[in-house]
């Protein structure tokens, strides 16, 4: 190594090839600048969306044993406007989740007692869930733990330049609907 650069030999097929690349700084994080505003815009989006993601995961899962696709799904049962029960593909577009990963979690809701199942009676290849009391209960409690890890997140993101004005803009609604953030 020299410097700033790394000394690199290549192997060619008559001999060596001595090559400099710029050696990665150690004390500085790489710029990632997309071109155009819409596509760093929506990166910083899917940004937070992963750190609030993993941070509900978390809360969620030591507090409550509940996976976030898990509360998600209750809360878009207990939280509808059709009593608790939704067709499992209006469910895979709420959460979203695709058919076969829907199927399956609704299956682990309804092992625990928190959903059931059943077919529309007018159109047989119709599958509803219901949520159950049970289900109702703890989707109540959980939805305190998740809502602390948004607005511990969304704070949080507030010292990030790129993530600032998409965290404002979040925790601007929350204050209009009377949340404490």
């Amino acid at each position: 190594m020299h410097g700033e650069y790394v000394l690199v030999q290549i192997l060619f097929m008559h001999g060596w090839s001595v090559k400099l690349f710029p050696m990665p700084t150690q004390h500085r994080r790489p710029v990632i600048h997309l071109p155009t505003p819409l596509e760093r815009r929506w990166q910083a989006l899917r940004r937070l969306q992963a750190r609030i993601d993993d941070a509900a995961e978390r809360a969620l899962q030591a507090q409550h044993g509940l996976s976030l696709s898990e509360y998600l799904a209750l809360a878009a049962l207990a939280f509808s406007d059709d009593h608790g029960h939704l067709r499992q593909q209006v469910l895979a577009e709420a959460i979203p989740l695709n058919h076969s990963s829907v199927s399956r979690l609704v299956g682990r809701l309804e092992r625990a007692g928190l959903s059931e199942r059943y077919l529309c009676e007018y159109d047989r290849r119709g599958v509803y869930t219901q949520i159950t009391a049970q289900g109702r209960e703890l989707v109540e409690v959980a939805r305190e733990t998740y809502l602390h890890a948004l607005h511990a997140v969304l704070r949080e993101a507030r010292e990030d330049a790129e993530l600032a004005p998409h965290a404002d803009h979040l925790l601007s609604l929350s204050n209009e609907d009377g949340e404490v953030s």
